[in-house]
C-alpha cells in the first residue's frame, strides 16, 4: 500500500486564549467533521491554549494509534475524569503504564471472559424475566440495569445487595459530572474551583471509594462481597475482577496498592457498562427500524440456539448478531474521540509532530466518511460480511482504538453485547421510538432524547 504523506493545514480561525473551543464545545461532531470535510485529512486547530492537529486518514490513524504506547503522553485535563478514575490505565503513561497493563489486562482476557459468559447470560434473563408483551419502558435505562449488575458481579463477584441501588447512582452520577466538563471552560479550570457539578462528583465519589475500601478489606479478610461469605448468584470470589487485581503481580513480585486497585477497579467499573449499555440502546434503535435485520437476527438465534440460552461457545457462531454489533458501533461508537500529547520523536505519514501538540482521531467521523464506507449513514450489518464486495481499510473502524493502548475489554464488550442480543432476541422483538433519535455528547454518543422500547413476545414455535 502507498504511504499517505501527512501535511497539516490550518483550520478555521480561533478567538484569543479560547482558540476553538467555543465550536467545539458547541457541538464536537459538526465541528469534526467541518475539519475533515473543509480543510482536509490532517488539520491543526486549537483546543483553548492547546495546540491540536486532527488525522481523518485511515492510515494517518493507524500510525498514531500504533505509537501512543511510545512518543505520546495522555492528556491531562479535565479534573472530574482524573477524580474518577485516579492513576488507572486510562490516565498512565510510560513504565507505570507498561506495568499496570500486564498486571490488568490478564483479567480480562478471552480464556477469562468466557468464564463470565454465564454471568452475562444469567443477568440478561434475570432483566427480561420481568418484561411482559406489550410493557413499555426507557430502553438505555434498562440496559443500563442489565450491564451495571453485569460490571458488578464479574468484578465484585456477586450483587451488592441493598447498596448496588446507591452505588449504581453514585457512579451515574460521577459519569454525568465529567461529561459536564468535557465540552466547555471549565475543562481547564483548576480542582480548586468548585462548581456544582464538582461537588456532586465528590460526594459520588465518596460514596464509591468507602465501598471500594469495605470490598477490598472483605476480599482480604476471606469474606464475600456482601459482607459474609460470596455464595451464589454471580462468578465466584477465585473468578472475579477484583480477586484477580489483588493477586496480580508484576516483574518484581510487587502487588498494585490498595489506591491502584480502587483506581483500576473504578475504571474497569465506569468503562464496563455504559459503554456497552449505551452500544446496545443504539442496536436495538436501529434493529427496530430495520426489519430485514431484525428477521435474520430471529433467524439466526433459532438455527444456532435451538431454544435455549446461548453460552461462550455460541459466540463466533452467532455470526450475524456479531455483524450487527459491529455496525452499530460504526454508526454509533461510544467513545468519540481519542487524544495523546506528542512528546520528542512522534512521527506520523513522514511528518514530526511538534512537542506538546495534541493529536485527536474520531472514531465517529471516521466510521461515517463516505470514502471509506459506501452508504455511509445506512445500517448495513451485511457490510461486514467475510464475503462482501466492500473493501474497507484498516482503522477505518476503531472503536475500541487500536495499538498497545487499545480498550482491554473489546473482547468482554463484544461477547457481552452478543450473549444480550442473542437471548433478548430469541424472547422478544423492542419496537422503539422515536424513529429518528437525535443524538447527544458526553462521555460517549447517547441519545438526546428517551427511547422507549415496547416489548412485543415473539410466537414460540
Amino acid at each position: 500500500m502507498q504511504t499517505v504523506p501527512l501535511r497539516p493545514v490550518p483550520g478555521p480561525r480561533g478567538l484569543p486564549w479560547l482558540g476553538n473551543l467555543p465550536a467545539f464545545g458547541k457541538d464536537p461532531l459538526t465541528f469534526l467533521a467541518r475539519l475533515r470535510d473543509g480543510f482536509g485529512d490532517a488539520v491543526t486547530w486549537s483546543l483553548g491554549p492547546r495546540r491540536s492537529l486532527f488525522l481523518s486518514h485511515p492510515q494517518h490513524i493507524a500510525e498514531f494509534l500504533g505509537s501512543r504506547a511510545g512518543p505520546y503522553d495522555v492528556l491531562r485535563i479535565g479534573w472530574a475524569v482524573r477524580r474518577l478514575v485516579g492513576d488507572s490505565l486510562l490516565l498512565s503513561a510510560g513504565a507505570d503504564w507498561r506495568r499496570k497493563r500486564g498486571m490488568v489486562q490478564p483479567t480480562v482476557r478471552p480464556r477469562q471472559v468466557r468464564r463470565y459468559a454465564r454471568t452475562m447470560v444469567d443477568s440478561t434473563l434475570a432483566a427480561a424475566g420481568r418484561w411482559r408483551d406489550g410493557d413499555r419502558f426507557d430502553l438505555q435505562r434498562e440496559m443500563t440495569l442489565v450491564t451495571q449488575r453485569i460490571v458488578l458481579r464479574t468484578l465484585f463477584g456477586n450483587d451488592l445487595g441493598d447498596r448496588t441501588r446507591a452505588l449504581g447512582a453514585a457512579m451515574a452520577a460521577a459519569e454525568r459530572a465529567v461529561a459536564s466538563e468535557i465540552r466547555g471552560i471549565p475543562l481547564f479550570l483548576p480542582g480548586w474551583v468548585r462548581l456544582p457539578y464538582r461537588r456532586r462528583l465528590l460526594d459520588a465519589v465518596a460514596t464509591i471509594d468507602a465501598e471500594m475500601q469495605r470490598l477490598v478489606g472483605a476480599r482480604r479478610a476471606g469474606t464475600g462481597p456482601g459482607g459474609g461469605a460470596g455464595t451464589g448468584g454471580g462468578t465466584g470470589q477465585d473468578d472475579d475482577l477484583l480477586t484477580r487485581l489483588l493477586a496480580a503481580r508484576d516483574e518484581e513480585g510487587c502487588p498494585l496498592s490498595a489506591k491502584e486497585v480502587r483506581d483500576e477497579s473504578v475504571a474497569l467499573w465506569a468503562a464496563g457498562h455504559e459503554t456497552t449499555s449505551t452500544a446496545l440502546t443504539w442496536a436495538w434503535y436501529l434493529l427496530s427500524r430495520s426489519p430485514e435485520a431484525r428477521a435474520r437476527l430471529d433467524e439466526e438465534v433459532d438455527r444456532v440456539l435451538d431454544g435455549r440460552p446461548p453460552t461462550a461457545e455460541d459466540y463466533e457462531n452467532l455470526t450475524w448478531t456479531r455483524q450487527i454489533i459491529k455496525e452499530s458501533l460504526r454508526l454509533y461508537p461510544p467513545i468519540w474521540l481519542i487524544p495523546a500529547v506528542a512528546g520528542e520523536g512522534a512521527v506520523v505519514g513522514g511528518y514530526t509532530v511538534p512537542v506538546g501538540t495534541t493529536v485527536w482521531c474520531s472514531p465517529w467521523t471516521a466510521h461515517r466518511d463516505a470514502r471509506w464506507f459506501r452508504d455511509p449513514l445506512a445500517f448495513r450489518p451485511e457490510r461486514w460480511d467475510a464475503q462482501a464486495a466492500d473493501v474497507i481499510p484498516e482503522h477505518a473502524w476503531f472503536p475500541f482504538g487500536g495499538g498497545p493502548r487499545s480498550c482491554i475489554g473489546a473482547r468482554f464488550a463484544q461477547v457481552e453485547a452478543a450473549l444480550i442480543i442473542a437471548t433478548v432476541a430469541q424472547r422478544f422483538h423492542l419496537d422503539v421510538t422515536p424513529k429518528e433519535a437525535p443524538h447527544q455528547i458526553g462521555i460517549v454518543v447517547q441519545p438526546a432524547v428517551p427511547l422507549i422500547a415496547t416489548v412485543r413476545a415473539r410466537p414460540r414455535s
